[in-house]
């Protein structure tokens, strides 16, 4: 027989994005579910930085404390490594603001527990997903939040006012019924799903790749930016003495470095970008000389950056369902908290029925652009800089003669933007 439970919103992904939004709306009085498909603590595909600007919603999620408590050291320097270049410049701080104002009303419930002056953190750091994720998830669950994991959704289908949504725990199913659905579940794997996007192959393709280290030679409050043939990627100090290393690379190039001669034949993606980024940034290779890989590389994608519907076919889309920048400028943690948020406050003021969720979706969508737009279009623009063929000698040069450019580019990513309800 299979199980019907009902509640006000159902949240498909438990990442950043769709814990901000349970978190949000359950501390409003609303009855949320999330149906997460993986077991909990997992790695992620992730440079895993988050800015010092999100601290008061992390305050406001209720876990800032504990954040601060696990996260890495502040990172005050950015910088960029590209082949001999290794060039560096101060982190903009966040900018100081008043205390939040009152959130949108509950409905029916408490009022949240807005208004309350965030910590003063001027500095971004760093949190492995493997931790920042069960904090987040631990928050949902003390809140109310029902947690189905590990399940699967399966499908999407009408009933009425409401939407019934199909999960799967090996052959157990279970059908859960709310008038609010949230796509939070990404945009690099296709599936059954409505706010799923397809996929096709193109030379042009990007794919991420990612691993720990420990014994990392780099300086703990620096950040480099790193440049490389046919991709980008970035170093950052994170918790427990472990250094995140990320990156993206092109299909195309990705497949001429598994054929490159002298490599072996058998050669496996990870080994040839773990190769290629020591080979093409002496900044690596001096940070990894020492260090030691702790666990496997793992890989991800291919990323597809660029705005998408925020609400289609009466389902609500955060994170990187919504729209996703090029990693280049390390704000994807920043976009999912920041747009779930976003997110919660229009659901929570909108009348209920059909015409209220639109009306919130159409909100929604014009907030999203507004706060995230700018930083989608710069990111684009360098990564387009970044992967041609030759630029990475340009960049390095201009960097080295204006090493001021870098810290330009963390204000234009975002780093320094108040979250709308925080200023």
């Amino acid at each position: 027989m299979t199980r019907l439970s009902t509640h006000d919103a159902i949240i498909i992904g438990a990442g950043p994005a769709g814990t901000s939004v349970a978190l949000t709306l359950a501390r409003r009085g609303w009855a949320v579910a999330i149906v997460e498909k993986s077991v909990f603590p997992r790695r992620k595909v992730c440079g895993e930085y988050i800015s010092a600007s999100n601290l008061a919603l992390l305050d406001q999620l209720e876990i800032g404390d504990a954040w601060r408590a696990n996260a890495g050291p502040e990172i005050r320097r950015v910088g960029l490594f590209s082949g001999e270049t290794c060039a560096e410049a101060p982190m903009p701080p966040a900018r100081d603001g008043p205390p939040a104002e009152d959130g949108p009303p509950a409905k029916d419930g408490p009022p949240a527990k807005d208004g309350r002056r965030a910590k003063k953190d001027g500095f971004g750091r760093a949190l492995g997903r493997d931790v920042f994720d069960c904090l987040l998830l631990q928050a949902a669950r003390s809140a109310g939040v029902e947690i189905f994991q590990p399940c699967r959704a399966v499908a999407i289908d009408p009933d009425g006012e409401a939407q019934l949504v199909r999960i799967q725990a090996g052959n157990e199913t279970t059908m859960l019924r709310a008038p609010v659905i949230v796509a939070a579940h990404g945009s690099w794997e296709p599936g059954p799903l409505p706010s799923q996007l397809g996929k096709t192959n193109r030379p042009s393709d990007l794919f991420g790749f990612k691993a720990h280290f420990t014994g990392s030679s780099l300086a703990p409050d620096l950040m480099p930016l790193l440049i490389f043939p046919g991709g980008y990627g970035g170093m950052v100090s994170a918790d427990h003495g472990r250094l995140s290393i990320s990156c993206c690379i092109r299909r195309d190039m990705l497949a001429q470095l598994r054929k490159h001669p002298g490599h072996q034949s058998h050669l496996s993606a990870a080994e040839a970008v773990s190769r290629h980024l020591m080979e093409s940034c002496r900044g690596v290779r001096d940070a990894l000389e020492s260090a030691d890989v702790d666990g496997p590389w793992l890989a991800a994608g291919p990323i597809r950056p660029g705005i998408r519907s925020g609400y289609e076919r009466d389902i609500f889309r955060v994170g990187n369902a919504a729209g996703e920048s090029h990693p280049l400028i390390a704000e994807g943690i920043s976009m999912a908290l920041q747009s779930g948020w976003l997110l919660a406050c229009e659901l929570s003021c909108a009348p209920d029925g059909r015409a209220g969720r639109e009306m919130a979706g159409r909100r929604y969508e014009a907030a999203w652009k507004s706060l995230f737009s700018t930083r989608v279009y710069a990111a684009a623009a360098l990564a387009g800089i970044a992967v041609s063929p030759g630029s990475a000698t340009w960049m390095a040069a201009i960097v080295r003669n204006f090493p001021q450019a870098l810290t330009l580019g963390a204000q234009l990513s975002g780093k320094t933007k108040p979250v709308p309800g925080f200023v």
